[in-house]
């Protein structure tokens, strides 16, 4: 798994060399053709089109991360909607880039503990904003999944790991993989977190039924 740090010079900073032995520079026109499934594309505002890259590159089947020298929770929304795995400040320090490193590359999410909540409090706002005159707007999310569906997305939602939603389903992680996996088709979501922003609001008024 190779680290591409995007930039318009071809520097490579110390403090990503520091980080990775794997760390390479490389242009936002040369990445495309030379990134491999799984590896991770770190991408800086700084560079204008990095909202017209992040989708390519996950499509590419890459693990993008933005970094920004001014981060706030609008930025790493828009992030993360486009497919980007992590958030963090373009000069964190080299540990800081190596949790971050392992974080997304195990399937999860990183933008930090304290902008998390903003984005997600600010998403969970905005969402019953919309749903204002269409109070069943969420429930109708819920109808496309089976019982048993609904059951694991409503867990993962209030914050189980598979394990914890296998034990309260009286189920196997297997099956709750396979679950998610057809959840995250039918609802059009790429992740949990994705998914946290979808249904939160419906969490509230679903319990989940063991």
């Amino acid at each position: 798994m190779a680290n591409w740090f995007v930039t318009t010079d071809g520097d490579l900073k110390s403090r990503w060399e520091t980080a990775f032995e794997t760390a390479r520079s490389v242009s936002f026109e040369a990445v495309l053709p030379v990134v491999q499934p799984n590896d991770l594309v770190w991408l800086p505002t700084t560079i204008e089109s990095w909202p017209h890259l992040v989708p390519l590159l996950v499509a590419e089947g890459a693990i993008a991360v933005v970094l920004s020298y001014t981060p706030n929770d609008q930025e790493a929304l828009q992030a993360l909607d486009l497919g980007a795995r992590g958030y963090v400040h373009t000069l964190a320090a080299p540990d800081v880039l190596r949790q971050v490193a392992l974080v997304v590359s195990n399937q999860g999410i990183w933008v930090g503990q304290e902008l998390l909540a903003k984005v997600l409090g600010g998403s969970f706002a905005a969402l019953q904003q919309r749903s204002q005159g269409k109070p069943f707007q969420q429930n109708e999310y819920l109808a496309l999944l089976t019982e048993r569906e609904r059951g694991v997305a409503l867990a993962v939602v209030r914050g189980a790991t598979n394990k914890e939603v296998a034990r309260q389903l009286d189920i196997t992680e297997r099956t709750v993989k396979a679950h998610l996996s057809a959840i995250f088709k039918k609802l059009v979501v790429r992740d949990r977190l994705q998914l946290m922003i979808k249904l939160a609001p419906v969490s509230e008024r679903f319990p989940v039924r063991l």
